[in-house]
């Protein structure tokens, strides 16, 4: 874990690489009190870790380096056609940038791409008159005042600069720009936007060419965070859809929300389309209103009493509980708390359809809640890390350096674990949007899914505690602490049990939830157990086995069946297959 080649990069602060949870090691489970004797043995990992982070599947690209790759392109497809810097732009625009696919439509058939883009094989010239009538304004000038596209069809220089930036304002429809004469479908080129065209508009025009570029291509997209300049080449079918910008934004690639990984984007969409609905006004309004017998609007109940008066104009005044005119309640009908009228209505079934419909949208209302405040805590909770982590960089790092007298590049194993944190606050956050769509009759999926996102929260939240609050203790420490190795190999630790638990989570959501239901494999059996819990507990406290559910998911498995796979490491806890004769995780002899 001190390994310096285990560090991520400073700029990966909003999204690990694409490989962040690629291991194979199996999910385990640690004490609060645990030791973590570890670290040193877990060199060779690191650097294989890091080594597999560097593999990216896409390349962050500046301004600069857009402006290079496309004026690289445009020589290239000028050089091979044989034709001007203008006209190869026009071709490249018109095949959305692709070099090879406008390779294969010219030498395929020259003539049909030529009248598709407006490229005249043949330049019409300018008559050589004296003067000149410009085809917008019809007045005469002389013939070196016009100017023409390659269709020979003149203009006055004042209508082409009027032509030229009523197009650029109207946006980026001005890069396939054609001569003004309607019957005519000649292209108008970069070079002459460059010599008409005033320095404000060619500014404009340059940008538009410029984004073109980004957005035409299919393997290439802008940054989404605000403000960002920078652009993104991802290699197509290359696995995982996570990218970081240099920006330190991390979002999905396929559909340009935030970085989401375990959960797919079709579940992102729904739920943040749920998010900002007006669904839930309407929940709400169902569930703690109800409407006003006279004017049908909807009333909140906020106080004791039955006894509801609507607003004016309206001014009705009714019973809460069975909706009827006021007028007609007093003591016969059960007094202000109470209503016998609502009472005997209700067991003659005469409320069943709107109270089911009010208690339907109740306990909708209260299960979106469940998830979403859950869902937005560990939103908060990550943006505190990260501004955290940026102190850690900035400021205490150095500060713990001089207090502990530890050289800074021995201090890197505190910077990696609050990268696993921000990472993890990550996955967990999206792990509810998972939750909240997850069939509620897949009872086995659902007991294993909740199994391994409580395991993987409660392993956060150590890790989290110790690198928060316990490393204040040796920030405030005006000397040097004997124990600050103890607590260096135990941050270490953690932070690994944390990784392993969050990997073990994120294969099972990415797969589907496969392993329930293959109880008697030994690698699920490894995979979802821990030592000291091998199940969520049963109400009378006993534990039952993962991938199994109530009667109806089959039959369940024991604890003692579970145990027969696994042995629990005395150093780390961890949960490892009984073949195995030292520890997986710290390679501590059994």
């Amino acid at each position: 874990m001190d390994s310096e080649d285990d560090m991520h990069d400073a700029n990966d602060l909003e999204s690990l690489d694409d490989d962040f949870y690629s291991g194979d090691t199996a999910l385990g489970s640690d004490d609060g009190d645990a030791e973590y004797d570890f670290v040193d043995n877990d060199t060779d990992d690191s650097e294989d870790t890091a080594y597999h982070r560097q593999q990216q599947n896409y390349t962050i690209l500046s301004e600069a380096d857009i402006q290079q790759r496309q004026e690289e392109d445009i020589s290239r497809v000028s050089t091979v056609l044989s034709i001007p810097r203008s006209a190869a732009c026009i071709l490249l625009r018109h095949f959305n940038w692709s070099v090879s696919r406008v390779h294969d439509e010219w030498f395929a058939n020259e003539e049909n791409v030529r009248r598709a883009v407006g490229l005249l094989e043949k330049p019409v010239e300018i008559q050589n008159v004296r003067e000149l009538t410009c085809g917008i304004c019809f007045e005469n000038y002389p013939s070196d005042k016009m100017t023409s596209a390659t269709c020979g069809h003149s203009f006055c220089g004042t209508c082409w600069r009027g032509y030229i930036s009523t197009s650029i304002n109207d946006g980026p429809g001005c890069l396939m720009l054609r001569c003004p004469d309607p019957s005519c479908g000649a292209a108008v080129g970069q070079d002459m936007i460059d010599t008409l065209a005033n320095c404000e508009d060619k500014e404009k025009y340059h940008r538009y060419l410029l984004r073109s570029y980004i957005e035409d291509n299919r393997k290439t997209k802008w940054c989404p965070a605000p403000g960002c300049e920078f652009a993104v080449e991802y290699v197509i079918g290359s696995g995982s859809y996570d990218v970081c910008c240099n920006c330190s934004y991390g979002f999905c690639w396929n559909c340009t929300e935030e970085a989401h990984r375990p959960v797919d984007c079709d579940t992102v969409a729904k739920w943040i389309l749920k998010n900002s609905a007006e669904s839930e006004n309407m929940n709400w309004i169902l569930a703690n209103s109800k409407p006003c017998p006279k004017c049908k609007r909807p009333i909140e109940k906020n106080q004791g009493c039955m006894h509801i008066t609507c607003t004016p104009p309206c001014k009705f005044e009714f019973c809460w509980l069975c909706l009827g005119p006021w007028s007609e309640h007093g003591e016969r009908t059960g007094g202000f708390y109470a209503c016998n009228r609502y009472e005997a209505a209700k067991q003659e079934g005469a409320y069943d359809e709107s109270e089911r419909r009010r208690e339907m949208a109740k306990n909708s209302l209260e299960r979106y809640t469940h998830y979403y405040e859950r869902w937005a805590t560990n939103q908060s909770s990550r943006q505190k890390a990260l501004s955290d982590l940026h102190s850690m960089q900035n400021e205490k790092l150095e500060k713990l350096s001089d207090r502990q007298s530890q050289p800074e590049s021995q201090l890197k194993f505190i910077l990696e674990a609050w990268l696993q944190i921000v990472e993890c606050r990550r996955v967990l956050k999206w792990t509810y949007a998972y939750g909240f769509y997850l069939p509620e009759n897949e009872h086995a999926k659902r007991q294993f899914f909740e199994y391994l996102q409580g395991e993987a929260e409660s392993g956060l939240e150590r890790l989290h505690q110790c690198a928060e609050k316990e490393l204040q203790v040796y920030l405030d420490a005006e000397f040097p602490m004997k124990d600050f190795n103890d607590f260096r190999t135990k941050l270490a630790g953690l932070t690994s049990v944390t990784r392993n638990y969050f990997e073990n989570l994120v294969r099972a959501l990415e797969t589907g939830l496969k392993d329930v239901g293959s109880s008697n494999s030994q690698a699920t059996c490894s995979k979802t157990s821990s030592s000291k819990n091998l199940g969520p507990k049963s109400k009378s406290g006993k534990n039952r086995g993962i991938g199994t559910s109530s009667k109806s998911a089959g039959p369940s498995r024991s604890s003692d069946e579970s145990n027969l796979c696994l042995w629990s490491c005395d150093q780390c806890t961890y949960a490892n297959p009984r073949s195995a004769k030292t520890c997986q995780m710290c390679e501590h002899q059994r």
